[in-house]
């Protein structure tokens, strides 16, 4: 029997909407990050963000086809000029909000979405920076397990 995919685990759509609103319902009172939305963060943006990290995780590929794909989402952060101090305050951020969205809490699960929090954070800041190598035209990642498959005590 095939693993299930991240998506799945976590518990689908509904579960990476909890995600995002607390992470953004977070991101609202940060003194470090609400700079970054300017009169808060609005419903089709944490919408638009769920579809991303839904069929990041697995889920169907709606950013894809609805949105634009890897090259929107690379075009929404291009400008930003993300520091250090952001990236790392985003990571801090969205670990809590996996605890507060309720999220799956094995260490598998974790192990693999907090890989890609810290992939994902380190492009966004990277790209932008001076000499970058910019991946214009990509597809959507899509994450896995990696090392640590969903562990089950019966095998």
């Amino acid at each position: 029997m095939a693993d299930p995919t991240l998506y799945d685990w976590a518990g689908g759509d509904a579960a990476f909407r909890r995600l995002l609103d607390a992470f953004y319902d977070h991101v609202e009172r940060d003194p470090l990050l609400s700079p970054m939305f300017p009169g808060g963060v609005s419903e089709d943006h944490r919408a638009h963000v769920t579809l991303w990290w839904a069929e990041v995780f697995g889920g169907p590929d709606r950013y894809t086809t609805e949105l634009g794909g890897y090259h929107r989402m690379l075009a929404h952060h291009i400008d930003l000029g993300i520091t250090a101090l952001q990236r790392r305050r985003f990571v801090e951020l969205m670990s809590i909000a996996a605890d507060d969205a309720e999220l799956p809490d094995d260490p598998e699960f974790r192990s693999a979405f907090m890989a890609y929090v810290e992939w994902g954070t380190r492009l966004a800041f990277s790209n932008p920076q001076p000499n970058a190598e910019l991946v214009a035209d990509a597809p959507v990642p899509r994450w896995g397990w990696g090392v640590a498959p969903p562990w089950n005590p019966g095998s």
